[in-house]
Formats: structure tokens, sequence, C-alpha cells
């Protein structure tokens, strides 16, 4: 069965009408615009708190070139963002937030070292990667060494008594090995607590992290939550890759976890990918402008976070050059991709002159037809700088 105004038809037995269908053949164009509405791209959350939900975390990166990459991802999703309110939404403005009032923390993917926003319903999830953690060997992540073990009462003593505190603020000199060059030692060893969920970051200084303890960072109840089996974890991980991107390959052992969540969407001549059954609807709703005014995605951006679906579903090739070596580089240091109703364009390779308050445009490269001006100067203006 097909409706070609959408794009879109069913597998043999499928129905419109009916239950969700068992599988969805889709045109390049229906993908596209699937994705543009499931990632709040068309209709924008109304808050910071609701783009968390719906996509289950947002990526945190330090790198601050024009703007940081969570800011310029949430900037195209939550109607009215302005630079830094996902950390105020975290940590509050000015003084930590007591933890009953946290609706968010910070933590790495479980099976990553990608460090995230969550929503506290997240921190069960996280228990046994923490716990592997202190078991394994690692300069960053692993157990602590037997200089950061006697360091480990003073910090937790320090914290008790005198709240978020940044390393080095109990910096007593010495260097950590084999990490980060310069770390101190208690750097070094904090990290690895925050790593083990001994400390959470209560607070922020710019980028630089004030830690404390778990029970003053989340509120009870959520530190009290029963710890899920290793499966129900497994299965929470595959939907939260879902919940972010919307539309996924999925691989076998993920597919079976969540099977009874996903549809299964063909693309022609490509890998079958899956999205959440509730997500189906979007595929009826009225399809945008397709050539709206240019925008400028986030490098990791959900909408090309995984470069094979991006390839597929976009024919776009686009990979995030900031640890590529210079000469190797195609697109710039930190080019953002540009979307175009259901094209991406091209990219921008934008830098913030902060000291001269301008945002200078170090190259681009754009399909002819498509004019960028109008987003540079709204990436300007979220900045607050001008062209």
């Amino acid at each position: 069965m097909r409706d070609k105004e959408r794009g879109l038809f069913f597998d043999a037995g499928g129905t419109e009408s009916a239950a969700v269908p068992a599988a969805l053949k889709v045109t390049p164009l229906a993908a596209r615009r699937f994705m543009r509405r499931a990632l709040l791209l068309d209709a924008p959350a109304p808050d910071v708190g609701a783009a968390l939900t719906h996509h289950g975390y947002v990526q945190i990166d330090p790198i601050n070139v024009c703007g940081r990459m969570h800011d310029l991802i949430l900037r195209n999703r939550v109607a009215g963002y302005r630079e830094g309110d996902l950390m105020r939404h975290v940590h509050g403005d000015g003084a930590p937030l007591p933890a009953a009032a946290r609706r968010a923390f910070e933590h790495h993917l479980p099976s990553t070292g990608v460090l995230t926003v969550f929503t506290p319903d997240a921190w069960p999830h996280l228990l046994a990667a923490m716990r592997a953690r202190t078991r394994r060997h690692g300069a960053w992540s692993g157990k602590l060494t037997a200089r950061e073990r006697e360091l480990e009462p003073r910090i937790l003593a320090a914290l008790a008594e005198r709240g978020p505190l940044n390393s080095d603020a109990l910096n007593d000199g010495r260097r950590a090995r084999a990490v980060w060059g310069a770390a101190t030692l208690v750097k070094s060893a904090m990290q690895k607590l925050f790593f083990h969920g001994r400390l959470l970051i209560a607070q922020r200084d710019g980028s630089r992290r004030l830690y404390d303890l778990p029970e003053r960072v989340l509120p009870a109840a959520v530190l009290a939550s029963r710890e899920p089996s290793s499966a129900e974890t497994a299965r929470w991980e595959a939907l939260l890759k879902l919940r972010q991107r919307r539309l996924v390959l999925l691989k076998k052992a993920e597919l079976a976890l969540v099977a009874d969540r996903v549809l299964a969407v063909q693309l022609p001549g490509g890998p079958t990918l899956h999205c959440l059954r509730e997500d189906v609807p979007l595929f009826d709703a009225p399809a945008p402008a397709d050539r709206d005014s240019p925008r400028l995605l986030a490098p990791l951006d959900p909408l090309i976070y995984d470069r094979r679906v991006t390839q597929q579903v976009w024919d776009f090739d686009y990979t995030w050059e900031v640890y590529t070596p210079p000469a190797k580089r195609v697109r710039g240091y930190y080019a953002l991709p540009i979307l175009a109703g259901a094209e991406l364009v091209g990219h921008v390779d934008p830098k913030a002159d902060r000291p001269q308050r301008r945002l200078r445009v170090v190259t681009r490269s754009v399909r002819r037809g498509y004019r960028v001006s109008g987003a540079v100067r709204d990436l300007a203006g979220f900045l607050g700088l001008k062209v």
C-alpha cells in the first residue's frame, strides 16, 4: 500500500488505519521530514526540561569555538533558548541547587566516556558501569591508584565539611602519573571518584567542575532507587539511543531488547533503520517548506550524529574534524552543517572573536542557490556578537 504524497508505503498486510504496521518503506525525503519533526527541529520544546525528557540526554563538550556543543544543540530545539541555559537548568544560577530541587545531573553514558546531562531517572541505570570502573585499570576512569586511595578520605571529609569544591582547593602539589600531562593527583582522584559515582558535579565555574557528595546533588529518592537488572539497563540504553536520534541503526542484540517498541524503516538500497512506534504518526504530519531559512547545526547534533545514517538518509558526508590533524581537514576545525528544509546543503566554519565581539567565518561551502548569511547572523546574535 503506497502513499505517494508522503513518500512512504507499508509492507504486505500493513494498513494505514490499523495498528502500527510491521515494517515501513519510505523515500529519503519522507525520512528527512520525519527526522526534522521527531528531533524537535520543526516544533521546538517549550523549555530545557521538556527537550531533555524527549531526547533522554544532551551531550556536553567543553570546546568553545562558536558556542559550546550542548548550547548549539539546544538553541535549535528549545523556544527562547539562551547560551548557558542547560547548565542553569542543571546547577542553578549562582548558588548550587539543593538536592531536592535537582531536575538533571551530569554523568557519562555507561559504555562510553561521553559526558552528558541526564534526567534523574537515569541514575540507577548507571550504577553497574560505575562499579565496573572501580575494578579495571585506567588512568582516566579506572580504579584508584595507591596514592589516590590515600587521598580519598581527605577528599570526602573536606566535601562533607565545606561543600562543593574544585580540585584546586585541595591541591597538595603532587602530580598524577600517566594522565593529562600536568594534572594534579587530587584532580585525578576526584575525576575517578566522579566516574565511580562517589562524587557528582554540583556546580560549574565556567567549564571548571565543583564536586560534592551525591546526597547533596541528587534527591534521596533517586539515590535510593532499585538498581535494575543488566537486561533492564541494556534495554534502557537501546531505547535511549532511539530517543536521542529517533531514526537509528540497531544492532541485532539491541533490536532483540526493544522489538516491542520499534518499527522497521526501510529506505531504497540501504540497511534497515528503526524508529520508536510512538513516533510513527510523525510520518503523517504536513510537510514544512523544504527550502526554509537555513540554520546551522551543532557538529554532534542528533540529526547527523551517526555518519552512516546521515549518508543514507541525507546523502551528506560529514565528519567533525576538531580532532583531525590540520593538514587532513576538509571542512574546518569546527564546521557547522547547514540544514535547509529537507536538505543538508553545506557547512560553515565560524569562530567567535570574543574580545572584538565578532563572529568570523573561517571557511564556508554552500550549495548553489542557498544563502547562509542569515543563519550566521542568527548564531552571532545568540552568542551576543556581531558579524
